[in-house]
This record gives C-alpha cells, sequence and structure tokens, in this order.
C-alpha cells in the first residue's frame, strides 16, 4: 500500500499503546507535532490544540501534512506500538495490526 492509497480512504487518527512503548522517543523525533515524551518516559499523542493526550486508548486526528511523519514513526517504532487506523471504519493501516 502506498500512503497516498491510504490518504484517499478518509481521515486517520492514530494512537499509541503506552504497555508496548519503550520510551525510544523515535515518534517525536519524525513528527514532534504529534508525538511527545511525557515525564513518565513514555510516547503519547498530542491534540490539534497542542494537549497532550495521557488518557489510555487516546487517539489524535493524523494531519495531512505530516502522514508520512507519522507512518514512518509506526514502521521505525522498535516497540510496535504506534496505530495508524481510519475513522471512518476504525480499520488500522499502519502499525502492527494493519494487513
Amino acid at each position: 500500500m502506498t500512503v497516498q492509497h491510504e490518504t484517499d480512504t478518509g481521515e486517520l487518527e492514530v494512537w499509541i499503546d503506552q504497555d508496548l512503548c519503550t520510551g525510544d522517543g523515535i515518534c517525536a523525533q519524525y513528527a514532534p507535532e504529534v508525538f511527545e515524551l511525557d515525564i513518565d518516559g513514555l510516547a503519547y499523542v498530542k491534540g490539534a490544540d497542542d494537549e497532550l493526550r495521557t488518557e489510555a486508548g487516546s487517539t489524535a486526528p493524523v494531519p495531512l501534512p505530516l502522514l508520512t511523519e507519522v507512518v514512518d514513526s509506526a514502521k521505525e517504532c522498535p516497540g510496535d506500538c504506534i496505530h495508524v487506523r481510519r475513522v471512518n471504519d476504525g480499520v488500522e493501516v499502519y502499525g502492527p495490526d494493519a494487513d
């Protein structure tokens, strides 16, 4: 699948499984507008208001201009804990549960 193909399917959102997060910070390096390490050393998503979403399972929209960076974060994550899914049907398109 190509990145362009996935953007044609609608809006995407991202979430992080903190139980698997290794705290390497690769995601925050790729897309600091979307990911941030908290004081506990784990990565979390940030909302459009730049607010860190620390509640388990919290999602954040994937801004189209940052799609490549978010996808690269999911691919390079050593903990395989970054999940990118379509908002309209919840299908994971990038991450450990993607087909």
